[in-house]
């Protein structure tokens, strides 16, 4: 197959994938929160950034280096495969010994245990990152589907029994585990790689100095996602890190899938183009098909935030909605950082990278603290703000790598934006003084999506033509 037909299939079998795994988990994340406290979620987001740091730690960049290398070989694969075994084991032991001092830290003594137990997902996953980059160079999306799904279900489950049975925070803490432990198990018995248990000094130096850059930029940037959580539970209390992370995970669910799908598609297809012609020509595109489509999603669940929060997850979960409106702000240009990110990797400036995260969060760092006297809700706001400021850096240095000035960008995307825009104060209105008191939730959610949508693609039609011609090129290829 060539490289355009590995692109489509790519997008297919990973949209397909994220679609079925993420539509379970938001199925079982309904369950979970009608069955458990806002306090048990805040619980877990406490412990995500000590997780998330552990498993950016465990790959250490090196599985971006297998997918960007020309051909790597049985060295290369082995060599990075016991890279992350070492390290996954090391850091674990780490968690281990310092989990009674994060306990305290938050003054909650169950965390402890909860740590400790969690963290058992580092070394894990180490067994099958490499498994996963293998197929991700080779575009091979249709077979991590085939795990991926079954492994989700089996989580769920897992989680969803368990809640119902009164485990409380521990059936959060399972789902994740039975979940990552399944698919491990999937990928030894279905993959037909195996690594011949090998190190080699000079590929681990070609992949670590690619590697430990891009590891040095996700520890920051985990680290600033997740100082919301620390900080709000610090100050606060785990009910408010709950609200918080109730909104940022539904904020995230469409977003996330669409990211994850072009993403992980993009890395390797903007790898294999041979110019920046063709990379300026395939990126331009990407960034306007995905806006076209993330610009009415998450409009829609700004303005039905309310009807959307008591319908899934009923009235205890109310005070989330102004937290999730304000941040799924922020996700209406949250992919294109993920596209800007990848020409930077493609062309190998993960030195760039790097700089660049180091500015961003170092003035995302700084806001955190200087909004947190001022509430909740500023502190939410000052979240979106850098959001937005980190996604135009991200877009002028990538832009000139490829002569795709940031005004460029501006302009192509800008149109789609502003019909947004109109379509949101427009349904707004309508919403509140045509339908809101008069019909039920439900009622309200459908009808204020359906007017979005239609007015949306008639706006569209009217106004940038370009788009529709684009769209219409994409369908009928």
């Amino acid at each position: 197959m060539n490289l355009r037909g590995k692109a489509v299939a790519g997008v297919f079998w990973t949209f397909a994938q994220q679609f079925s795994v993420q539509l379970i988990n938001f199925g079982v994340q309904i369950i979970l929160a009608r069955l458990l406290l806002p306090q048990v979620f805040g619980l877990i987001a406490m412990l995500n950034v000590f997780i998330s740091i552990g498993q950016t730690l465990m790959d250490s960049g090196m599985t971006s280096s297998l997918i960007r290398t020309k051909e790597p070989d049985q060295l290369d694969y082995s060599t990075v495969f016991v890279t992350n075994i070492v390290v996954s084991t090391a850091v674990y032991l780490f968690v281990f010994l310092f989990a009674p001092i994060i306990a305290e830290f938050y003054n909650q003594d169950i965390l402890k245990n909860i740590l400790r137990v969690y963290a058992l997902t580092f070394i894990i996953r180490s067994l099958v990152a490499v498994h996963i980059a293998k197929l991700t160079k080779e575009m091979d999306f249709k077979s991590q589907m085939k795990l991926q799904v079954p492994s989700t279900i089996v989580g769920a489950s897992v989680g969803a029994c368990m809640a119902y049975f009164g485990f409380g925070v521990w059936s959060l803490v399972w789902l994740n585990l039975s979940q990552t432990i399944v698919f491990t198990i999937q990928n030894w018995f279905f993959i037909s790689w195996r690594p011949s248990f090998i190190f080699n000094k000079r590929r681990f130096k070609y992949h670590f100095n690619f590697g430990y850059k891009m590891t040095l930029s996700a520890l920051l940037d985990t680290t600033y996602r997740n100082i919301y959580p620390i900080v709000v539970g610090k100050v606060y209390n785990p009910t408010i890190v709950g609200y918080f992370n109730q909104a940022e995970t539904m904020r995230q669910f469409p977003i996330k899938q669409l990211s994850a799908v072009m993403g992980k598609v993009t890395y390797p297809l903007f790898s294999n183009l041979t110019n920046d012609i063709e990379l300026k020509k395939a990126y331009k595109a990407a960034m306007k098909l995905v806006f076209f489509v993330v610009i009415p999603v998450m409009m829609v669940l700004i303005v039905t935030g309310k009807e959307l929060f008591l319908v899934l997850f009923g009235e205890k979960w109310l005070p989330a909605v102004p937290y999730f409106q304000i941040l799924s702000i922020a996700s209406i240009i949250g992919p294109l950082s993920t596209y800007n990110l990848n020409i930077l990797k493609v062309k190998g400036r993960s030195d760039l990278f790097l700089k660049l995260e180091l500015i961003k969060k170092g003035v995302g760092f700084l806001a955190v603290f200087l909004a947190v006297p001022f509430g909740m809700t500023v502190l939410v706001v000052s979240y979106m703000a850098v959001s937005h400021a980190s996604t135009f850096v991200n877009m002028i240095y990538a832009g000139k790598l490829i002569n795709y000035p940031f005004l460029e960008q501006l302009k192509d995307s800008s149109k789609l934006y502003l019909i947004g825009l109109i379509c949101l104060g427009a349904v707004y209105l309508v919403k509140e003084i045509v339908l809101d008191g008069y019909y039920s939730d439900v009622l309200v959610l459908l009808i204020s999506s359906l007017a979005y949508v239609i007015l949306y693609a008639l706006l569209t039609y009217l106004i940038d033509k370009d788009m529709i011609g684009l769209l219409m090129k994409v369908l009928k290829k």
